[in-house]
């Protein structure tokens, strides 16, 4: 099976619409959330149970994959699917999220500190030929261009492969972020001609840039168009906040052609679904339910439960009565708090599955309002 996209209803009340993406390794239902596997795992599950739940997209980072095991090793087992036991398709990052993070530390970290950088000097040079860092493991050097990030991403034999983009600060002066603009869409060139060299059967999206300059937002829909992208995703910093999130991508699809995919780099809760799958977005990748997960708070839809509060040591009913997951099915709220707080390790293998199984069905719900004309 090659890479297709099929729109199969849109909704008359918004943008949204069904889809559905084909790949070598299976099809995503769209619109989906899509579970963010960085060493080639969500954490605290393997790739079976994941299989199990009906995760049908994960995400892996190749920045990772390439410091440990390293893409010789993955390529020597067959691919990254035969190396991680997955039967389901795969998206690889570039690595270009580490310029931002390594440099800057996490969204949140950026947004506090206003633009800082970091002291510890993991990201050494930004330059036209590729970023330098510093392995986090063992300080090695590694120069990582457009070519070799896509070079890995072959040797990994993922579906969906991410071209090298920078992310910028969400409070780089106009100045500097218009360079790094037209830096991060030559490197998406770079990226895409090294592609088109050997496709493997592989697809490649455009990475929308330009923060949250609505001008630079249309003009990188405007470059990338002209290119054989396979679909689009939307990057970079998108707002400090979701009304502003909603505006940038809001204006940033009407530039898009509708009939390819489009992915929302990051970003996976349920309000933001709720404003952003209306705009057409089929896609979307966050970490966010299975942070929760780690740190104690679980999904439900009239409120979330933080499980390390003494009251749920005495309610001896599931998470969610009406949830069908393996941990609702088996185990109460009680034996929850009681495990989080002893921290026995199997308490985030129960949570996540929790979670992921919530985030999985919350968009098979949201398919189906589309499908009946109610959202």
């Amino acid at each position: 099976m090659t890479f297709s996209f099929k729109i199969l209803h849109k909704s008359k009340k918004s943008k949204a619409r069904v889809g559905k993406i084909y790949t070598p390794h299976g099809i995503v239902d769209t619109p989906n959330f899509v579970g963010v596997a960085t060493n080639g795992t969500i954490k605290a599950l393997d790739n079976k149970i994941l299989e199990d739940l009906g995760m049908q997209l994960i995400f892996c980072n190749t920045y990772h994959l390439m410091i440990h095991p390293g893409e010789d090793i993955i390529a020597k087992a067959g691919g990254l699917h035969k190396f991680i036991n997955r039967n389901l398709p795969i998206i690889t990052d570039s690595g270009g999220f580490q310029v931002f993070s390594l440099l800057y530390g996490t969204v949140f970290d950026e947004l506090k500190k206003k633009g800082k950088k970091r002291s510890d000097k993991l990201v050494l040079k930004i330059e036209e030929e590729g970023v330098l860092f510093r392995s986090y493991r063992d300080g090695k050097k590694i120069l990582l261009t457009p070519e070799k990030s896509i070079q890995i991403q072959k040797a990994l034999h993922s579906d969906i492969i991410i071209p090298l983009d920078e992310l910028p600060p969400y409070y780089l002066k106009e100045k500097n972020l218009k360079k790094s603009f037209e830096r991060t869409h030559r490197w998406e060139k770079r990226s895409l001609d090294e592609h088109i060299k050997n496709k493997k059967g592989q697809a490649i999206y455009g990475v929308i840039h330009g923060g949250i300059d609505k001008e630079l937002r249309k003009k990188s829909c405007n470059i990338l168009q002209d290119f054989p992208f396979d679909g689009f995703a939307i990057g970079g910093s998108i707002g400090k906040n979701k009304k502003e999130m909603v505006d940038i991508v809001k204006h940033t699809v009407k530039y898009l052609p509708e009939e390819y995919p489009k992915h929302l780099l990051g970003i996976g809760d349920s309000v933001s679904f709720e404003k952003i799958i209306p705009l057409g977005i089929d896609t979307f990748d966050s970490s966010y339910p299975t942070k929760a997960a780690r740190h104690a708070l679980l999904f439900k839809k009239e409120k979330n439960i933080k499980i390390s509060k003494k009251k749920y040591s005495y309610i001896y009913k599931p998470i969610d009565e009406r949830c069908n997951c393996f941990t609702c099915k088996n185990y109460t709220l009680a034996y929850m708090h009681h495990l989080f707080k002893t921290r026995e390790l199997v308490f985030y293998s129960l949570a996540t599955i929790h979670n992921i199984f919530f985030m999985i069905n919350l968009m098979k719900e949201y398919r189906e309002k589309i499908l009946k004309g109610i959202f």
